[in-house]
């Protein structure tokens, strides 16, 4: 069995259930201008439109064909997180979000859902994390920035979260923020070419040098898009610990724990990242269905000169068990 590790989501039934029920989110403004859905929290700018892909999913079965992909981890769309709401508010949004989440794909085995959780606050994400698990996801998706355009997820006040999650074993998918606040990136559209794999590699950074890998052993943490620079950097970082050990932890040991997508087109690069962090802790992703994807994930694996063992790890088996997948391709 193939397991697509990265894919986004917006359930039809959300936005249909917003625009008939407005009331159950005052801090939620729904508009339908410049090409489809929007959504604005707390009074921030409106989000990108929803793209009708994200929720065609007899469009996305199709492509599960053509692609040879037999299962697919489905998170949210990293707009509609809501992380700019208040607590109580956006707990009840992240639970309004798993809810449509779960109906969307009930009953169809191509498609494991992933869990949303308010991570603006670190004791309402630990309950909806284990409110979530109790329901059957099999992991949660999280953003890179717990105040929606700005914080740190090595705020102790995330703490509770970070330990809800190593102790149900959870499959945590970290993908990064759009919005990377640095007004060098507005142009040649560098915020997906090249912001994204900063604002992973700013995030993780810290989570290494705190220790929360460690900390948190539990925690099964999958960083998308191959994990931006932390490969290649890894010596810089590990210098950078040697400089300051007495003050910061090992990156090494944080970044023996993690985990990596597929999603960075280069079949050396791919090769590289299965000698520095282990094949066994590559797994297969698409980004499905954003235009800067990788919309056949299959041919990566192999055109990456891997071994059998290689190939079976990533295209599948290690994926089956980080999010218990049921399918024959477990070991």
């Amino acid at each position: 069995m193939i397991v697509d590790t990265h894919a986004h989501l917006v359930p039809n039934g959300l936005i249909e259930a917003l625009s008939a029920e407005s009331r159950l989110f005052p801090s939620v403004a729904l508009s339908r201008e410049g090409g489809g859905p929007r959504l604005a929290f707390a009074g921030a700018a409106p989000t990108r439109p929803v793209s009708p892909r994200l929720g065609n999913l007899e469009e996305r079965r199709q492509w599960l064909k053509r692609a040879r992909v037999d299962c697919q981890c489905v998170g949210g769309w990293t707009d509609l997180f809501g992380y700019e709401l208040a607590a109580e508010e956006g707990a009840d949004w992240a639970r309004f979000c798993n809810e449509h989440m779960k109906k969307e794909t009930a009953g169809d085995s191509a498609f494991l859902p992933l869990a949303t959780v308010p991570l603006q606050d670190g004791r309402l994400a630990a309950r909806v994390l284990e409110e979530a698990s109790d329901q059957g996801f099999r992991g949660v998706m999280l953003a890179t920035q717990p105040h929606g355009s700005g914080g740190n997820l090595d705020d102790p006040r995330l703490d509770p979260f970070w330990e809800a999650a190593s102790a149900r074993g959870a499959a945590v998918f970290l993908h990064p923020q759009y919005i990377c606040g640095d007004e060098r990136l507005l142009g040649y559209d560098l915020l997906n070419a090249v912001g994204r794999l900063a604002d992973t590699s700013i995030a993780v950074s810290r989570l290494l040098f705190s220790g929360h890998l460690t900390r948190f052993p539990g925690v099964n943490l999958i960083l998308a898009h191959a994990g931006g620079a932390l490969p290649y950097a890894l010596g810089r970082l590990k210098r950078n610990y040697l400089i300051h050990k007495s003050e910061y932890a090992d990156p090494g040991e944080g970044f023996a724990r993690l985990y990596f997508d597929t999603v960075l087109f280069e079949p050396r690069a791919l090769r590289f990242l299965c000698d520095v962090a282990g094949a066994d802790r590559v797994m297969l992703g698409s980004d499905y269905p954003f235009p800067i994807g990788d919309l056949d994930p299959v041919r990566i694996v192999e055109e990456t000169p891997l071994t059998a063992g290689e190939r079976r790890a990533i295209l599948g088996q290690t994926a089956a068990r980080v999010f218990a997948v049921d399918c024959a391709c477990s070991p």
